[in-house]
């Protein structure tokens, strides 16, 4: 199959790597705004240079992968899905969550070959998480805590304009939690601070947050982020449930120190997310060239990306207000 990749920033070159090197890749045609970038990323993979994502879009192609700034997302959302193109988007599907709401409702009955890039649905442990807690292994699920800390933070430029830190990190473990429970999720109570660091307080973004998600069963679950971790890229799940417990994250590249006395001394720890979710980044986009091919759904739909934008934008305003936020209300406009 011939696919387009658009966008060649630090992801877009991730996935042309990936993609050239996929047996369901016949080939491969990249663009970038900077047409030096398109060049050498071209040259870098053996790819097909065309000169601008127009182009691209008339070229062909079986499907498009969407890699370029968020506010490009929903204009290459509608073009692909208008022209009957598959396509894989990073997240999130648009820069606000009430354009996210306008495109999920554009695109309601026509986005079935939607694919949003949320990587811990194709890990492993995370997975395996999900099948234990769909085949009723865990029992009633009662308590899940999630856990995302980068080892450290982005430049400030791109805090200033990330959404915040609920919206470029802790949507991940929103969508985690509800993919793996199989549950939505109504409430949120968020709160943290910005670890002594003047450059969130400026920008009104925090270092640090926890929180407190309730799900449509009553149960809750708790997440955390941070910035800057010392030791490592830490990134773990657990759900615990009446019957039994899992675990996801807990490898040899888990960055903790054991206390107990003769435990055995951790492996080289994560230090990007590249190096914890190398298998899951491939996965997704051999699951794309499947969603291309017809031979399966999407694994994560516009709607679901949307769900955790909402839950995003919940916890920001819960943080802000000092108050539990209903995601319903969020949605609402309210």
């Amino acid at each position: 199959m011939r696919i387009g990749l658009a966008g060649l920033g630090r992801i877009g070159t991730v996935h042309a790597r990936t993609l050239a090197g996929l047996d369901a890749v016949g080939s491969l045609v990249v663009a970038d705004a900077v047409p030096e970038v398109t060049d050498r990323v071209s040259r870098a993979v053996g790819a097909e240079p065309a000169p601008s994502v127009t182009a691209l879009l008339a070229d062909g192609i079986d499907g498009l992968v969407v890699a370029a700034a968020t506010d490009a997302h929903p204009a290459l959302l509608r073009a692909a899905v208008d022209a009957g193109i598959p396509v894989f988007c990073e997240k999130p599907v648009a820069a606000t969550p009430q354009e996210a709401l306008r495109l999920r409702a554009e695109l309601a009955g026509r986005d079935e070959r939607v694919q949003i890039d949320f990587p811990r649905r194709f890990d492993a442990a995370f997975v395996a998480a999900r099948a234990a807690v769909a085949a009723g292994e865990l029992g009633h699920v009662h308590t899940v805590r999630s856990t995302t800390l980068d080892p450290a933070p982005p430049p400030a430029a791109y805090l200033a304009v990330s959404g915040g830190i609920f919206h470029d990190c802790a949507v991940h473990d929103f969508d985690a939690v509800r993919w793996v429970t199989g549950r939505d999720v109504v409430e949120v109570y968020a709160t943290g601070d910005d670890g002594g660091d003047p450059v969130y307080t400026a920008i009104g973004d925090a270092h640090t947050v926890s929180s407190i998600l309730t799900l449509d069963d009553g149960a809750p679950a708790v997440v955390s982020n941070a910035r800057r971790n010392a030791r490592g890229y830490d990134v773990r799940l657990e759900v615990h449930g009446t019957a039994d417990s899992v675990a996801a994250g807990h490898d040899d590249g888990l960055p903790l120190r054991r206390t107990e006395p003769g435990a055995p001394a951790p492996g080289p720890a994560h230090t990007f997310f590249m190096d914890r979710f190398a298998e899951a980044f491939r996965a997704e986009l051999v699951a794309f060239t499947e969603v291309v091919a017809g031979t399966r759904p999407s694994p994560c739909t516009v709607a679901d990306a949307v769900a955790a934008t909402l839950v995003a934008e919940a916890a920001t305003r819960s943080r802000r207000e000092r108050r539990p936020v209903r995601v319903r209300d969020i949605e609402n406009g309210e």
